[in-house]
């Protein structure tokens, strides 16, 4: 038996708010959508994984979500214009990521990160 596959499921009663941040600013694609639950995702194969953590790394809180993204910069960017506060970094971290730290429309915190090496 192995697990296939580990969903994030954010509760909201505003669906559409999904596409400004998912959609938009991180580029993910509508996979689904039946009206009650909309599903963002990618094509490209990931890794299988659920943490637990008492911090987020650096004295920062924990994150609700840590997505790693190809090009942090172009993240970076897209976050900046769409006028998204940055409430952490970006910082360079020890363990080797780059990476900074928003909230989602569902004032989810989110981990956005790229490894450095």
């Amino acid at each position: 038996m192995k697990v296939r596959r580990i969903v994030a499921n954010i509760a909201t009663s505003d669906i559409e708010a999904a596409d400004a941040f998912y959609g938009k600013v991180l580029g993910l694609e509508p996979l689904m959508d039946h009206g009650w639950i909309s599903t963002y995702g990618s094509e490209q194969q990931m890794t299988v994984q659920i943490s637990f953590a008492s911090e987020g790394g650096s004295g920062t809180p924990v994150p609700d979500l840590s997505i790693e993204v190809d090009d942090l910069e172009t993240i970076l960017d897209r976050v900046k214009n769409a006028g998204i506060p940055i409430e952490y970094g970006p910082a360079i971290e020890p363990w080797g990521v780059r990476r900074f730290f928003v909230r989602d429309p569902f004032r989810k915190l989110v981990n956005i990160l790229a490894h450095t090496a």
